[in-house]
């Protein structure tokens, strides 16, 4: 073969080797260098290890330093919004998902380049402007209502804010992808505010070095000369020192006054809007448009459901397509009294497991075919379980409610126990070698469970420590 075959070949070959190679991975340069820190020797359930309180509420915020967490390449927060609060307006480095805890709210996004498709009613009196021959209204981008259940999918740099218009208050879960190919700073989670004067900024540098810094910006516009702002806003010096938040205090969740009214469909309207593009199959989705919320809540949604058991509703790219930009999934699951998830591994993602409500016990098995975790785990603690370790759950007598974010946009689990198991999919012969069993053994050990992923508690088991 003469050099120039030669060439060519290597050339296919390598071109090969990128493209089907290449598509086997996440692509996030960000996550292969978390490698190292996936030495997980044991995992513990995390509760939160600092409060910043605001003038309307409070956000609980993880160690980003846990073994776990790096391991993971998130961050993790919890926002207590109150009755009237407005969590300030701010963009991060990093991708997120927002689980709705409790209560119901507004989210606005800020999209660069897309229209202000959502007007208010006109001003009437005193208050009313005159522009040419068009009296003045109000106009912004689209605003998204929220209720508890709801994902809400955020991307990296992209401006949001969140209000509490409900009669309660309204928690967020908050998880950010530090790890995400969208970042390009550093695996330290950043959140830059375009108001008020945040400046509950812990650095953390002093204990942990600067590659663990947790770092919570303040006012992007202090750093900018105040007549700049006034000459850029075309506006007077006193305006402009308000957009710095000079001698604001109130944190970065604030109250505001009965007047913070926008014009936004009503609920049943972007619910029916929102039906009609998913029975569109999402063609009719753009950047501006596209949905960025989805309920887990709904017993109908359920994906997987077993009597006496409970259920799972999953969340992908599939069902909501900004999930394809940010590279994240989740999923719901309700467990009922005793009931277990069959042992299972998780293929492709890391899993960040936040108790919303009951406990239960659960293992965690890694590479070292130990158990890395065996314990309970209780209402408001966080575990996390790194890519192909295995792990099972199971409920205690109250019952055991959780919501996963998982770092892959499809993220996909391999059952080790029930119908659509990796045993249940191998020959008898496979299973009587792998084993030293009997045939009669093999086939009960593939076929004694006929539950999909959702086990209830069997009666032999009611007596028994689990």
């Amino acid at each position: 073969m003469s050099n120039s075959h030669h060439v060519l070949a290597l050339n296919l070959l390598c071109l090969f080797v990128l493209t089907i190679g290449g598509s086997a991975f996440r692509q996030s340069p960000h996550r292969f260098s978390q490698l190292d820190q996936c030495r997980i020797q044991s995992l513990n359930p995390l509760e939160p290890n600092r409060r910043i309180q605001h003038e309307a509420g409070y956000t609980d915020v993880w160690d980003q330093t846990s073994d776990q967490i790096q391991c993971a390449g998130v961050a993790a927060s919890r926002h207590l919004i109150e009755q009237g609060g407005l969590l300030l307006p701010s963009f991060n480095n990093a991708p997120l998902l927002a689980y709705v805890v409790q209560g119901r709210g507004i989210v606005g996004t800020t999209l660069p380049g897309c229209a202000e498709t959502f007007q208010s009613s006109e001003q009437t009196g005193s208050a009313g402007e005159q522009f040419g021959s068009q009296r003045f209204r109000d106009q912004h981008q689209k605003i998204h209502r929220c209720r508890k259940g709801d994902i809400v999918a955020f991307q990296a740099g992209v401006a949001h804010w969140v209000h509490n218009d409900g009669n309660e208050d309204l928690e967020l879960m908050v998880v950010h992808d530090t790890s995400n190919a969208d970042n390009q700073l550093d695996q330290n989670l950043r959140r830059f505010f375009l108001a008020g004067s945040p400046q509950e900024t812990e650095r953390r540098q002093e204990k942990y070095g600067s590659d663990h810094e947790e770092i919570f910006s303040g006012n992007l516009f202090q750093g900018f000369e105040t007549e700049v702002l006034a000459e850029s806003f075309n506006v007077d010096l006193e305006t402009a020192a308000r957009l710095q938040g000079q001698d604001d205090n109130r944190g970065f969740i604030v109250r505001v006054g009965k007047e913070f009214e926008m014009q936004r469909p009503s609920r049943f309207e972007e619910e029916r809007r929102e039906r009609s593009i998913r029975n569109n199959g999402g063609f009719e989705e753009t950047i501006c448009t596209m949905r960025i919320r989805e309920n887990l809540d709904d017993p109908d949604r359920a994906d997987q459901y077993t009597a006496k058991g409970g259920r799972i509703s999953t969340l992908n790219s599939n069902n909501l397509p900004i999930l394809k930009q940010i590279q994240l999934s989740a999923e719901r699951g309700v467990l009922y009294e005793n009931a277990m998830v069959a042992p299972q591994w998780s293929v492709n993602a890391h899993s960040i497991i936040y108790i919303l409500r009951g406990s239960g016990h659960i293992q965690v098995v890694g590479h070292s075919n130990r158990a890395v975790f065996n314990g309970e785990v209780r209402q408001g603690q966080l575990l996390v379980v790194p890519q192909n370790f295995a792990e099972v759950k199971q409920a205690g007598s109250q019952g055991l409610e959780w919501v996963s974010f998982k770092t892959n946009d499809k993220a996909v689990s391999s059952p080790l126990a029930g119908r659509t198991s990796v045993i249940r999919a191998m020959p008898e012969e496979v299973v009587m070698s792998a084993f030293r069993l009997s045939r009669d053994e093999a086939r009960r050990l593939k076929n004694n469970r006929q539950e999909v992923r959702i086990f209830p508690r069997s009666k032999r088991q009611e007596s028994e420590r689990f």
